[in-house]
């Protein structure tokens, strides 16, 4: 190797391949699970805070899965034998830099994005003071619920954002103030 030169080694995180009622066929690779469009479990946390707005983020410019969109919620692929309240809970620290109580609301087989996926819907109430990863997120702000909808029909957000914010609240026993 020559002075100046690197090298870039990229992981890419193991999943478990699912099938259509979300029973675990096998370990893959996440990206050719993407590739291949197998099913494998993803995991979100909507955040709201102690005022019940909601925490929206526009992902960063240079990620390869919807750059520069905006998101509902946070969120990643759940690891090898991790339940999706638990992988919930890791990308919101990874992401946000906190830690909170982390809810398991729902889950739905989502076909939308780059490839079908099990979502696994949680929720969580943060401090309104944040940390993001610059790296994984360009802007965050809390939006009480009329915002948000609006939001949701002007801004670019991710295709699952809108199906997430509907069967969020579908599936809320306790509506947070508007």
């Amino acid at each position: 190797m020559s002075v100046g030169s690197a090298i870039v080694c990229v992981v890419d995180e193991l999943v478990e391949r699912v099938d259509a009622e979300d029973r675990v066929l096998g370990v893959v690779s996440r990206r050719e699970a993407v590739r291949e469009g197998w099913l494998h479990r993803v995991a979100v946390v909507v955040c709201r805070d102690r005022h019940g707005r909601f925490l929206v983020h526009r992902r960063a410019r240079h990620l390869s899965r919807f750059p520069g969109h905006f998101e509902l919620g946070v969120g990643g692929a759940a690891g090898v034998g991790e339940p999706y309240k638990d992988a919930a809970a890791r990308e919101l620290y990874e992401e946000l830099g906190a830690r909170a109580l982390v809810c398991h609301r729902f889950t739905f087989l989502n076909r939308v994005g780059l490839s079908p996926h099990w979502l696994g819907v949680c929720d969580a109430v943060l401090p309104e003071n944040v940390s993001p990863d610059p790296g994984e997120v360009a802007w965050h702000g809390w939006l009480a619920q009329s915002a948000l909808r609006r939001a949701l029909q002007r801004w670019n957000f991710t295709p699952d954002s809108q199906e997430i914010f509907d069967r969020y609240f579908a599936d809320r026993t306790d509506p947070a103030p508007s």
